[in-house]
């Protein structure tokens, strides 16, 4: 049976993941800080689908968060087949009053793991004939002033998943998600709360993992999920990119305190 490892599995998007995989007969390595929403997930992924369900509580911030991941795949005999890099966390605000250090652990998180678990687990993928899906956010299709290491980070995510797609091209499938505003606990975490959606529609993350789940199986190389979103994503312009980022500003500057 194939095996699906979810990482920020614990709510949102990464729970909802773990569903959809489970529905589908994948047993699932749920991966996330919180070990009790981990271990309740599981149970009910096993009751429900009569899947493995494997729990691993790691803070993905941590310099060792892949090896320790890693050596628990290792250590239970797992090898993966789908790969879902789903865990992340924002900033937002003005750089400089950003609380030191919380810039640091979200590259780590949404960026430094995501490359060194791809690069653990991709030849596990190869070997099963599998998939890569990485979450980006429609933050990473221009500067985004005030969210500036966010969207910098979701760039990075979207051109990393479209140059590994080329390279593993016949060999396995990578697929990058841009979701717009979605319900989950991201807006719980970020500084501005609900401000950082900007004004934009939210989705529920059913919609958005559904919408993803259709994309993987058209081997389609990205998504962003949500009419206006891709149309929004389409449309904008995205030179000179001076030009793009003034606009950027005028309109991320709600998020800022009054």
């Amino acid at each position: 049976m194939s095996t699906a490892l979810v990482t920020g599995a614990s709510a949102g998007l990464g729970a909802e993941f773990a569903e959809r995989f489970a529905a589908r007969g994948y047993d699932v390595v749920l991966v996330a800080r919180s070990e009790q929403r981990l271990e309740e997930l599981a149970r009910r992924l096993r009751d429900t689908h009569g899947v493995r369900a494997e729990v691993i509580a790691q803070d993905l911030s941590a310099a060792d968060a892949v090896p320790a991941i890693v050596g628990r795949l290792t250590a239970k005999g797992i090898s993966v087949h789908t790969l879902v890099n789903n865990a992340g966390f924002g900033t937002a605000g003005r750089f400089e009053e950003i609380a030191d250090g919380r810039d640091r652990d979200q590259l780590m998180v949404n960026v430094v793991s995501l490359v060194a678990l791809s690069r653990a687990l991709i030849p596990q993928v190869l070997a099963n004939g599998g998939a890569v899906i990485n979450v980006a956010s429609t933050a990473a299709l221009q500067p985004t002033p005030y969210f500036a290491t966010y969207a910098a980070g979701k760039t990075f995510v979207l051109n990393f998943s479209l140059a590994l797609r080329a390279e593993l091209k016949g060999r396995a499938t990578v697929l990058c998600v841009c979701p717009g505003p979605t319900e989950t606990l991201f807006f719980d975490t970020v500084e501005v709360g609900r401000k950082a959606a900007i004004g934009g529609k939210f989705m529920s993350a059913e919609a958005v993992v559904a919408a993803t789940l259709r994309a993987l199986d058209r081997d389609r190389g990205y998504l962003v999920p949500g009419l206006l979103n891709a149309a929004n994503a389409h449309l904008s312009p995205r030179r000179p990119r001076k030009m793009v980022a003034a606009i950027a500003e005028r309109v991320s500057r709600g998020v800022l305190p009054a």
